[in-house]
Order: structure tokens, then C-alpha cells, then sequence
């Protein structure tokens, strides 16, 4: 994943306890969730981000009131600081306990009803390190042994990655380091000496998948750094001994090992990685990966056999680490339009059928259907041409898979008429920079001269991913809509390139002819260059294939001197959930609100302030006949948005 760079932040600036559920097996079908609890990441293994709540309503919603405040007392945000962080954090529920981690890996447990902290695991990361995307904890996983007598320590486990590499597991009542589980407690995931560069360019940021008596892990690589990064490697460990099970390391299958391009480990360099959640189908056995692209992100001519698992959705036996199959979103990705978020499970019904099905959402703002038995598209992909004026050394392909249905949430093209300014000069201007620079639709390859593109790195859609509505079958995503000016610089000349101001990224891209320049492509004024909303959130039907409605996601209130609420619609970063009250909580956006959406028309029926922005996915639960929102107030400075450590409830009057 590539995270948000500095410029963004200048986008506007010149405009008591639930009920304790039966145990479920260690294995099989997945037991009945208990309606009160939110037992994993998404809600649900299959990350449907669906609460089947329905006490706060469309009809009540504006009621909704602050019911109580965590401070973490945890940010790192210096401006000297090598690595900053994010609260970007979704708590999970079970056995009446809120369990939730923090950017510096903390994990901590909390009561539902008053937000009291019941105990707190500091697993000590170094806070000087240089870590690849921030210091971010997005979620914490549970299992249970259910053939440990009740009471024994760590019968209830909590798993969590931290951005130094190491798996963690917890027992859920104390909070101490389950003493069988590694080495007292812990595995170290990170590559052998000499095979990472720096300790953070290997990291995990998502929670761990769990399924049967497996706990399965994925990693972010530093990006854009060298061809050889360490290997995306995806590992199972057992729940009980933390002993390897299987390790499947996304290298092509016929893939030549040499000494130069694979680990002591015998895991191939370079590969694609699986850094945002996975999804799980416990019934089928089947866990769902998201990947990203190989190594490098704009430039992969030399290396272009690692693009067999890039950009996929892939499905692997739990058990095992099979590929049942794979479908690729992308084809030879040269733009960083890596899967960025975790599949989201579903039932479609079709021709009086019920068909198992997953919804992947893109950074390219496409929302590509599958059946996930088999891979195969619910609606037809057509592979469609595309643009092929790159670099010349470069092997691009000539068509890219465009689903027939949903429509793209995001805009697909640039041109020099879609040259957007507050003034008449800076409009003109933008208009002469698309000229000077590659532009056209989605897919104009990177070049020597600069491109355009739209959407950028970023998305689309990011690592909030869907919420779906099972019975309803409505989908809901937020996307942006934000252009980026991507450069490849010839070897010898970057080597004398100075960074011209903080909103540039360059990069090495060691071992290739060209390093990378790439900026948000603004106006002199700051703006984006071309026409807002540079934001939107959308409901899509997922069994027509149909946009229900979509409407600009955030105003410019918190990022002008004076608070202006113009609803242009901001980047935003985070995702959205959906409730059994037909309603959609959603905050991500870059003024300090949390909304409430009427899932079927989206109009806006709530906001509620949050101390920070609320760069996160919401959740809820129920506790002693009460429905509470949460959502993880923390800012993220990469955004521009001044960093906090508050988790929010909010809950209807007693």
C-alpha cells in the first residue's frame, strides 16, 4: 500500500457487559453470531461490516448522543519523527469485553457500557523506527479453545500483528502473553538478517485471519524501495503452539529460484504481498487474500513473471494453503492499484438461487462480483483495451477486466476541459498542466514526461472496503476521486533530483532504470485540478448491478480558517457500516463528523463531532438493551489532520 502523501493536507486550505454466547467449535461451520457482539475486524469473518441492530433507527438516529469517551494516550505525530501514526483502529466485541489496539500496538480491553479499561498490553515496538506505512494497528482477532476447561488461561485468545513484525497472542481475561503460543507468548514474522533492509519495512497492519485452529498472517513491504524487498510471504500458525503450518509466498508457480531472487528461507524476493485483511468462509474452508502488486509499483519491465499472483483476489484452502482459485483485478499493475481491502462474503440470489459470492472493491473505484466457489465473475468482465504509450522498456498489457456491472464509483478519465479552479488564473493553469503532462483514461501508463492519473495510488476505494446489507443486498463504499502526477525519472538524473517541496514523493526503485516522482496533482492554489467531489459514498445493488445513489462524502468546514460547510466532498480514508435499522455510519472524510446515512435514499439524517477526525471504520454492538456506535477519532496526520487517541461511543438517551 502506498499511503496518502502531505499534499492532500492542503486540498481546501485556500477555499455493562453483553451476553456471553454458546462456545463454537474449534473448526466446521461457523456457529450463529450472537446479535449484540462484533466478534471480528468486519463484523463477521467474511467482513460484511453488518451490524443486525435495529434500536437505533431512521427514525431515532438524530437522538444519538456521545454515551462515552477512551483516551489511548498514544500518538506519535513530531514533525522529526521518523515514523508518524494513525488511529485507524476498529474494536471487536466478545464476552462482554471490547478489545481494540492502538498505532503503537497496545492492545487493550474495555468495559462496552462506560468505556472503562479493564487491562492494557504494551508489547514495546521501538518508536524510532522507520516503518513502510505509519504506525498502524487496524484491528485485533479472537479464538477460542473450546477443548480448554472454562476458566484456563487463555481458553479466549487475542491475536495481534505489530508494525515491527512479531504475532502476538493474548489470553482475553488478563491481557498477559499466552505462555504456550511461540516463544513465551509471540513469533517473530521478520525476514532473516540481511534480507530486510531496516526493521519496518516488513509490518503488519491487519488483524489476523482465524479460521479452525489456524491463525493466518499477511505483511505490507516497504514500497518503491528495491526489487528485491522482502517476500510477501502468507503464513498459517497454529491457534494453540504458534508452530508453522503452511507458508505460501505468491510466487509464480514456475518460477525460476535463484540465489538472487529468493530468501534463506526459500521464499521468493520481490513478490506480490497481502497486506489488508483477509475474509474468511469458515463452512467451505476457504480463506479470501487480497494482494498487491510486485515490486516495483510503476516500473516492473525486468521483472515481469511475478504479475502471475499481483493485484488478485485469491482464494486458499484454510487448512492447507492451496490456490483454489484466483481472479486478477489488474493485469502487469505499473500504477499501484494493489487490492487494498479485505473481500466482503455474501449470498446472492439469482434465477431462484442462492449463490455464495464476494464483493472485492478497488482502488480503481470497480467493484468486481464473484462467486467464491469458483472465481468466476457474477456479472461479465470484458477485457477491454487500454492505453500503451509507456516508457519503452516497459511490457505492458493490452487490455485491462472491466466488469460490465456495477458502474466505476470513481471517475476513469482526465482531459484538459476537466480543469477545475476557484479563480479564473487557476483553472487556466491546471488546464495547461494536464496539456504539458500524459493524460486520457484510466490505465495511461507511467512515463518519462509524467502522467496523470485517475484515479490515483490512493483509490478509488481504500482499505475501508464495503459494508453490505445481507438481506437487502445493497453494498455500500466511499471513494475518492483524486488525481496524481506519477514521473519516472531516469536513473542518472535522479540521482541529482532534489525533492522540490514536502508534497513530492521520490523514491529509489532500486535495481530498475527509473526512480519515482509522484505528487498530488493541485493548482497553484492547492486544489485539486480537476472538478469536485473529490469524495463520494455510493450504495450499489449487488443483484442488478445498479448505482442506488451516490452523493459527495465530507465539507471543508475543519480545513478553512473560517468554518464554510461546502459539501464538495473530500478525500477520505476509512470505511462504512451498515446496520439492521437501514441505516450507514460513516466518518473517513477530512472534517471531524460521523454521519448517518438512510441506506436506501442516502440522505443524510445525523452527524455527530468527534474530537478528531475519524479516519476508521465504525462498529456497534448491544450491551444491557443499549445500542452503541464506536468509531476511532485519531486523526491522520499524512491527511493533514491533526492526530488524537479518542475511541467515541455514541448511543441513544437512557
Amino acid at each position: 500500500m502506498t499511503p496518502l502523501v502531505p499534499a492532500i493536507l492542503a486540498l481546501a486550505l485556500a477555499a455493562g457487559c453483553a451476553p456471553r454466547p454458546a462456545d463454537p467449535g474449534p473448526s466446521g461451520p461457523a456457529a450463529p453470531r450472537d446479535a449484540s457482539e462484533w466478534p471480528a475486524y468486519g463484523g463477521d469473518p467474511g467482513g460484511s461490516r453488518f451490524a443486525p441492530l435495529a434500536r437505533i433507527t431512521r427514525e431515532n438516529v438524530a437522538r444519538l448522543e456521545v454515551a462515552w469517551t477512551y483516551h489511548t494516550r498514544d500518538t506519535l505525530g513530531a514533525p522529526d519523527a521518523r515514523s508518524t501514526s494513525a488511529f485507524e483502529n476498529t474494536p471487536i466485541l466478545v464476552d462482554g469485553t471490547l478489545f481494540l489496539c492502538t498505532p503503537r500496538n497496545r492492545v487493550i480491553a474495555l468495559d462496552p457500557v462506560t468505556g472503562a479499561e479493564r487491562w492494557r498490553f504494551d508489547p514495546g515496538i521501538p518508536l524510532d523506527g522507520r516503518y513502510a506505512n505509519q504506525m498502524i494497528c487496524r484491528g485485533v482477532s479472537t479464538w477460542l479453545d473450546a477443548t480448554a476447561p472454562a476458566g484456563a488461561a487463555c481458553r479466549r485468545r487475542i491475536f495481534t500483528g505489530t508494525n515491527d513484525a512479531r504475532l502476538i497472542a493474548l489470553d482475553a481475561a488478563t491481557g498477559k502473553p499466552c505462555a504456550d503460543f511461540g516463544e513465551a507468548g509471540q513469533i517473530d514474522l521478520n525476514p532473516a538478517a540481511g534480507e530486510q533492509r531496516w526493521r519496518g519495512e516488513y509490518q503488519v497492519t491487519s488483524p489476523p485471519a482465524v479460521i479452525g485452529d489456524l491463525v493466518l498472517v499477511g505483511a505490507a513491504v516497504g514500497d518503491n524501495q528495491r526489487w528485491n524487498a522482502p517476500s510477501g510471504v502468507v503464513r498459517a500458525f497454529g491457534a494453540r503452539d504458534g508452530a508453522l503450518r503452511w507458508a505460501f509466498d505468491l510466487a509464480p508457480p514456475d518460477l525460476r529460484r535463484t540465489p538472487e531472487n529468493t530468501s534463506a528461507a526459500g521464499y521468493a524476493l520481490g513478490t506480490p504481498n497481502a497486506w489488508a485483511p483477509f475474509a474468511v468462509d469458515e463452512q467451505r474452508g476457504l480463506v479470501f487474500v487480497p494482494t498487491g502488486n510486485p515490486m516495483l509499483d510503476y516500473w516492473r519491465g525486468s521483472n515481469p513473471e511475478m504479475d502471475y499472483y499481483g493485484s488478485s483476489v485469491l482464494a486458499l484452502r484454510g487448512a492447507t494453503g492451496e490456490v483454489v482459485w484466483r481472479f486478477q483485478t489488474v493485469h502487469h499493475d505499473v500504477w499501484d492499484f494493489d487490492v487494498p481491502a479485505q473481500p466482503a462474503l455474501f449470498t446472492l440470489r439469482r434465477d431462484g438461487r442462492e449463490i455464495p459470492a464476494l464483493v472485492q472493491a478497488t482502488k480503481m473505484g470497480i467493484l468486481f462480483v464473484l462467486n467464491r466457489e469458483t472465481g468466476e465473475p457474477l456479472f461479465p468482465v470484458e477485457e477491454r483495451p487500454v492505453p500503451q504509450q509507456g516508457v519503452p522498456d516497459e511490457r505492458l498489457s493490452p487490455t485491462q477486466p472491466f466488469p460490465t456491472r456495477p458502474p466505476p464509483l470513481s471517475r476513469h478519465s482526465v482531459a484538459p476541459e476537466d480543469a477545475w479552479g476557484v479563480l479564473g488564473v487557476d483553472r487556466w493553469l491546471c488546464r495547461r498542466r494536464i496539456e504539458r503532462h500524459a493524460h486520457g483514461t484510466i490505465y495511461t501508463p507511467p512515463t518519462r514526461e509524467g502522467t496523470i492519473v485517475l484515479p490515483g495510488n490512493a483509490g478509488g476505494s481504500n482499505w475501508g472496503g464495503v459494508a453490505i446489507h445481507p438481506e437487502r443486498r445493497i453494498a455500500v463504499a466511499n471513494v475518492m476521486d483524486l488525481p496524481w502526477l506519477v514521473r519516472l525519472v531516469p536513473r542518472d538524473e535522479f540521482a541529482r533530483l532534489e525533492r522540490p517541496n514536502a508534497r513530492v514523493e521520490l523514491s529509489p526503485q532500486e535495481g530498475t532504470p527509473y526512480g519515482l516522482y509522484r505528487e498530488a496533482f493541485l493548482s497553484p492554489l492547492s486544489l485539486p485540478c480537476t472538478k469536485p467531489p473529490w469524495g463520494s459514498v455510493a450504495a450499489v445493488d449487488l443483484e442488478r448491478g445498479e448505482i442506488l445513489w451516490q452523493r459527495p462524502l465530507g465539507t471543508v468546514a475543519d480545513l478553512l480558517p473560517v468554518a464554510i460547510h461546502w459539501e464538495l466532498g473530500t478525500p477520505n480514508l476509512g470505511g462504512p457500516l451498515v446496520t439492521a435499522g437501514g441505516l450507514v455510519f460513516l466518518g473517513a472524510a477530512m472534517d471531524d463528523y460521523l454521519r448517518a446515512f438512510d441506506l436506501e435514499t442516502g440522505a443524510e439524517l445525523w452527524r455527530g463531532r468527534l474530537p478528531a477526525g475519524g479516519q476508521a471504520t465504525p462498529m456497534s454492538y448491544e450491551s444491557e438493551g443499549r445500542q452503541y456506535v464506536v468509531i476511532a477519532a485519531g486523526g491522520n496526520q499524512r491527511m493533514g489532520k491533526p492526530l488524537g487517541d479518542t475511541l467515541v461511543a455514541f448511543a441513544l438517551p437512557r
